[in-house]
């Protein structure tokens, strides 16, 4: 596990103008992923459509829900997604953010980078079962307890698990048939709501009735986890191009699947603010375009989970891959199946899920919150460091902006951040603080069992020589 020990590693070779080629490997043979399946996959590991964001109309009033979805994307989605296009194209491998944070930082946070978005991905994943029943309990009640409840959580979840196992490319067009089917009953309802819209209804707002812990977690966890693709990154059809385009499209698409239900949604109906919880679009629906209407949202929902099921799946399962690909897990969660997927990772975290799902839906949201949010600060801090370190090293896609710019973009959502945390509470902030200490705890120990070999440890052949790229780069500079 030590493979790091210069913590200043560019991943490709420096010259500003210069793009190594990069030996034929392995996985070369592996089906690549292609530009429309890496956009709904993209769609699924942040939003699946707009099931959850009712809860900041409840929170704050339609006129502050409509603004945070127009708003909020450009404070956090936009700068994530683009500081995700370039970091994910300067290391285009499994390891994803991972790799950045050890390249910046060091071996040790870059595990805890690791150990914590893993974490926070489980957590969230373990969420979507549960959701799913959720949804059929009121047409199957005896889904909403007990054994049956137990026994369908557990097949949901092997099922979806073994479409892991069978390969990324059929996730991923899986993922494509799933958010079109989630998608359409959503146009179709905006489309009827047309004639009944009142353009008066969106301005409505009361400041002194706002929930600002439920608003700020809603809108943050129907905005984020744009970094989650970037651990698939290897398993992407020329990474370089496609993944910058694909996270643009993908921004475009989240944005859209939200404002335009809550326009229609909002306009179209007399306003009820307590009944806008989970669920609600399903009454809007009805209310719309009759019992139809609602059957197609509600399966459409069911839907919806299953494909962010899926896509975290997958993101958390390469993780794991690519961490240990880099020589910070044992050798063996770098084994394939015959299907090019991580069987050891796909395991693991379907494992985790089973684990955690009985959780409650706001402590599943605020636990991940948290851990990602302190994630998402060493990400900023190794992008803005790797920006001031190595300004010279082979960018295949860079934000045009410079480092004051690039230090600058990361301060509002850093403050969003911060805001996120203080409102936890604190229940929720003493589970995240035992988790990181866990990870803490876990670096040394595989330290150990590296040095004494009771484990293998190992570094990819098919992966770039971070050092020697070091080393390359510093003769640059000199020359």
């Amino acid at each position: 596990m030590s493979q790091y020990e210069n913590n200043d590693v560019p991943y490709s070779s420096v010259g500003a103008d210069e793009v190594p080629s990069s030996p034929p490997k392995a996985t070369d043979k592996i089906r690549k992923v292609s530009m429309l399946p890496l956009v709904f996959l993209i769609f699924y590991e942040v939003s699946g459509g707009p099931f959850g964001v009712e809860d900041s109309v409840n929170a704050a009033g339609p006129l502050l829900a409509l603004l945070g979805f127009v708003i909020f994307p450009f404070i956090w989605s936009i700068p994530e997604a683009l500081i995700t296009a370039e970091m994910g194209t300067m290391y285009p491998e499994n390891g994803g953010y991972v790799v950045w944070v050890s390249s910046a930082l060091g071996p040790f946070w870059g595990f805890q980078q690791g150990w914590m978005k893993w974490l926070s991905g489980v957590i969230d994943n373990a969420l979507y079962p549960v959701l799913f029943l959720d949804y059929l309990k009121s047409g199957v009640p005896a889904l909403g307890s007990g054994l049956p409840r137990v026994a369908s959580i557990l097949v949901l979840t092997i099922l979806l698990t073994y479409l892991n196992y069978r390969g990324l490319t059929i996730v991923g067009w899986v993922a494509v048939l799933m958010g079109v089917f989630s998608i359409l009953p959503f146009a179709v309802m905006g489309l009827i709501s047309i004639p009944k819209l009142e353009p008066s209804r969106w301005l409505v707002m009361d400041l002194g009735n706002v929930n600002w812990n439920l608003y700020l977690n809603t809108l943050f966890w129907n905005l984020n986890y744009w970094d989650s693709i970037s651990t698939l990154a290897g398993e992407v059809e020329n990474p370089n191009h496609t993944l910058p385009k694909a996270l643009f499209y993908g921004v475009i698409l989240v944005a859209c699947s939200y404002i335009f239900p809550l326009l229609a949604g909002i306009g179209a109906i007399p306003l009820e603010r307590e009944k806008w919880t989970d669920g609600y679009f399903s009454d809007v629906a009805k209310a719309l375009g009759g019992a139809w209407l609602r059957w197609w949202v509600q399966a459409a929902a069911a839907t919806s989970n299953m494909g962010m099921f899926i896509a975290e799946m997958s993101s958390d399962s390469f993780q794991l891959l690519g961490m240990a690909e880099r020589g910070m897990l044992p050798e063996f969660f770098a084994k394939r199946s015959r299907y090019g997927t991580p069987l050891l990772g796909i395991l693991f975290s379907a494992s985790g899920v089973v684990l955690l799902s009985w959780l409650s839906f706001q402590e599943i949201v605020a636990a991940e919150n948290l851990l990602y949010c302190v994630g998402m600060i060493l990400e900023f801090i190794a992008f803005v460091r790797m920006r001031m370190k190595h300004p010279a090293a082979s960018r295949p896609y860079k934000i045009p902006i410079g480092t004051t710019g690039s230090i600058l973009m990361c301060i509002p959502p850093t403050i969003l951040i911060c805001a996120v945390v203080a409102l936890s509470s604190l229940k929720v902030a003493a589970v995240s603080i035992v988790m990181m200490i866990i990870g803490f705890l876990i670096h040394p120990l595989l330290n150990h069992m590296d040095r004494k070999r009771w484990v293998k440890f190992s570094i990819s052949s098919d992966l770039p020589d971070l050092q020697q790229q070091t080393r390359e780069y510093e003769e640059t500079l000199i020359r």
